[in-house]
């Protein structure tokens, strides 16, 4: 099968090199010029074990990063598209001051394609064969159904007759995105005929996890029940972290490993979201929440566990700068060292990242002398909080010299070993360092 994928982040180019994994022929369609040219050099814009093979593997051979001007083999994007069996959108879909999703990249791709075929000599919509346009950008519930094929049928497309409409939710981590593409646990398919299902199953049919093809509103509800899910684990385990440390004399990190034995979670791996941290990061979890309570409140629904789930996470940065002033003390100025800038190990995503929500907390409290380091993330944190204005270091025994005080914001394993580098305050946001009892694992 053709493929096209608009978006070529970390879900479109993990899309694109999992279809041509599959065997299928992929064009990643990317709008910005210097993420594409890296891309085509076969070097990755972003850090993703795996992904880099992938890429190196098929490279101008199944898959064809171009920009929507591009051509390539003689096929102009205009041709590119109309030959396409299904055509894929990853593109961002961030949430506004409101909360909810923004769709202008989303809709802006789709005209994209409407405009390629339309590019004939006639104004008239013509498909080579049945297409299907399928959503696998996180987008809220309803979606599909009450906003994106309204729109196409207003340009006087018959979908179900002319072409399919669908959506296929990811469920990628970062740092283990092509992992959850190539062994997934499961594929959600939200259809609403029979056509788009067989075609989206054929494009699967090499794939080992099993299919659900489900309704439109179902899809797409499906990834913000899990996101959610998560997102309330994460805040739940760090408003307990607060009650713990207001009662005080409660050894945290011991209390969350001994609820993590409880023969209720089946050996599941959730005892990394059931643990407290500095509120979750990153893109999909705070996006996805406050697009599902927005959508919720504008049914009429106040939904008031989203909400604090959203306000527990969004305090936990003042309260972390509030614990690191109390091990500073009056001095400001005491040099405070940054440990870990993007908002998970693994990764060098540093979007939402609560460290730097904690050093802009630390900023408005006075303390001006902040210095940080991050194995990976260095130059994205610079590129994305440039105007925090921090002093940035090379390497993790650099910072141990520099700092009076250290505040671990990422739970990097390098940083584990740092009470035997230094007996300088450590603020462990992440309580990574709390070793199990003398006698247990």
């Amino acid at each position: 099968m053709t493929i096209t994928v608009f978006g070529l982040g970390f879900v479109g180019l993990t899309t694109s090199l999992g279809f041509a994994e599959y065997g299928h022929t992929v064009y990643g369609i990317e709008m910005n010029p210097e993420r594409l040219s890296t891309i085509q050099r076969g070097q990755l814009p972003f850090l993703e074990p795996g992904l880099d093979e992938a890429l190196n593997r098929h490279l101008g051979k199944r898959f064809h990063p171009i920009g929507i001007d591009s051509s390539n083999s003689q096929q102009s994007f205009a041709d590119i598209i109309r030959q396409s069996d299904c055509i894929y959108y990853c593109v961002g879909t961030p949430y506004g001051t409101d909360g909810q999703a923004d769709l202008s990249h989303l809709f802006g791709a789709i005209d994209q394609t409407l405009a390629a075929h339309r590019s004939t000599l006639t104004s008239h919509f013509s498909l080579l064969t049945y297409q299907v346009l399928v959503v696998k950008s996180t987008i809220p519930p309803s979606t599909t159904s009450q906003k994106i094929i309204p729109y196409l049928q207003a340009k006087g497309i018959n979908v179900g007759k002319d072409l399919g409409v669908a959506n296929n939710p990811e469920f990628l981590r970062e740092g283990h995105c092509w992992d959850d593409f190539i062994h997934a646990d499961r594929i959600v398919l939200g259809v609403s005929d029979q056509h788009s299902a067989d075609i989206l199953r054929k494009l699967y049919s090499t794939a080992s996890a099993p299919i659900h093809c489900v309704s439109l509103n179902t899809g797409e509800f499906i990834k913000y029940l899990s996101n959610t899910l998560l997102a309330t684990l994460i805040s739940y385990s760090n408003e307990m972290s607060l009650v713990a440390d207001t009662i005080g004399g409660i050894d945290v990190a011991t209390a969350f490993r001994i609820l993590h034995e409880d023969k209720r979670w089946g050996g599941a791996t959730m005892s990394s979201y059931v643990y407290p941290g500095c509120g979750y990061g990153g893109y999909c979890l705070p996006k996805d929440t406050n697009a599902l309570y927005a959508v919720a409140n504008s049914a009429g629904f106040d939904a008031q566990i989203l909400k604090n789930v959203i306000k527990t996470n969004d305090d936990m940065p003042a309260h972390i700068a509030q614990k690191v002033a109390r091990a500073v003390g009056a001095d400001k100025q005491r040099v405070i060292g940054i440990l870990g800038l993007s908002f998970k190990p693994g990764s060098d995503d540093v979007r939402d990242t609560p460290a730097a929500k904690i050093v802009s907390h630390l900023r408005m409290l006075g303390y001006t002398h902040i210095i940080a380091y991050d194995p990976v993330a260095n130059e994205e944190f610079k590129r994305y909080y440039g105007s925090l204005a921090i002093d940035y270091v090379d390497s993790y025994a650099t910072i141990i010299t520099q700092a009076d005080v250290f505040v671990i914001t990422t739970a990097w394993p390098q940083f584990a070993d740092i009470r035997q580098l230094t007996e300088k305050p450590v603020v462990d946001c992440r309580y990574m360092l709390t070793a199990p009892p003398e006698g247990e694992e």
